[in-house]
């Protein structure tokens, strides 16, 4: 149903590292050139994610904070800040929502409204979703017609972390169709749990199942990830928002391999398992990491990383 293996196919159409050229961002400042050895001091956020053929992601900012991120097919997620916590994220654009290892041709346009609660930790996220697909062409024409409202889902996340360590513990998903004239009813959920080496996420188990009647059935489907062997050295996601990696997580419920980006260091290896399998047998993918002289990792697995000054 869900598709979970597609980061097999992204991490095999990802070739040889790509080489980079002398960079500025938007407003003209230089960027770190990743062949350049000496890199550059004081403090710098991340802009762009790219592979040899594309750019994954581009990072927009408002002085220090996050203000807007753009990723293939022009996509767009606008970011909200009430002082210096994230209050709300809208995204238009593309997902790979099936998890096949390409972005959908459906339109996706949702809003996420974050909550906090003691010690000004994130607790819920609410989120409204509206899914437009493109209507097939009518012959003899062969441009297919416009986009349609195809449906709706409302989403309820509520974040719970560890009394001992204070570390994000556990998500717990519901959601059902939003459809007019229809009572709302929550329809299916997931639980997403979460295990740590030191500071680093080393385990993500995420199951799903059906709600009926307000309980939550058994698991139909189980999905396990470890992130194995970390360096010393600093992601370049410890420079984004946790609210952020949180809603990116979310985005879609193949992205539970990306749980990495919640550590501050880097795995070497990583595997994915269905774990309803009778003999369950992970897929293990690895990598080298490149840094510059201030330990932030550059390249790694077929991604390359720029920064720029703040």
């Amino acid at each position: 149903m869900k598709q979970l293996f597609y980061f097999i196919l992204l991490v095999a159409g990802l070739s040889s590292l790509h080489s980079c050229k002398d960079l500025i961002d938007e407003e003209g400042n230089p960027l770190l050139d990743l062949n350049d050895t000496n890199g550059f001091n004081g403090p710098r956020a991340l802009f762009r994610e790219i592979t040899d053929s594309d750019t994954i992601a581009e990072y927009h900012y408002n002085g220090l904070q996050l203000s807007r991120v753009i990723t293939e097919k022009a996509s767009i997620t606008n970011v909200m800040w009430s002082g210096d916590k994230i209050s709300q994220i809208n995204f238009n654009g593309s997902l790979d929502s099936d998890g096949d290892g390409t972005i959908d041709d459906d339109s996706i346009v949702y809003t996420q409204l974050f909550t906090y609660g003691n010690m000004g930790r994130l607790t819920t996220i609410s989120e409204n979703r509206s899914i437009y697909k493109r209507t097939p062409p009518v012959p003899p024409a062969v441009t297919p017609g416009p986009y349609l409202l195809d449906s709706k889902v409302k989403s309820l996340y509520t974040l719970t972390y560890s009394a001992a360590t204070a570390k994000l513990d556990k998500i717990v998903m519901k959601n059902g169709p939003d459809a007019p004239g229809v009572p709302f009813t929550y329809q299916d959920y997931s639980e997403t749990t979460y295990t740590y080496l030191g500071d680093n996420v080393s385990e993500v188990v995420r199951e799903y199942g059906p709600i009926n009647g307000n309980v939550l059935g058994p698991p139909i489907e189980r999905y396990g990830y470890e992130f194995l062997n970390h360096d010393d050295r600093i992601s370049p996601y410890t420079l984004l928002p946790f609210a952020y990696k949180v809603s990116e997580l979310l985005s879609t419920e193949a992205n539970d391999n990306r749980s990495y980006i919640l550590s501050p260091n880097s795995p070497k290896r990583m595997t994915i398992t269905d774990l309803t399998q009778p003999v369950p047998a992970p897929v293990i993918f690895s990598t080298n990491y490149r840094y510059d002289p201030q330990t932030y990792m550059t390249q790694g697995y077929g991604v390359n990383y720029i920064y720029k000054p703040l």
